[in-house]
């Protein structure tokens, strides 16, 4: 399946957050207002 979505261009849509905003998007989860996947960016771990 990768390797289809690779070769037409396939993507995922996602809604990159920083770490200090985990309980924020837990929240939003709940109510289902999530349009896209969350993705934690990990670099906001140094900051």
């Amino acid at each position: 399946m990768l390797d289809f979505c690779g070769a037409h261009g396939i993507t995922s849509d996602v809604e990159v957050i920083k770490m200090q905003e985990i309980n924020e998007a837990y929240e939003r989860m709940l109510k289902s207002d999530v349009k896209y996947r969350f993705v934690i960016d990990m670099a906001s771990l140094k900051a």
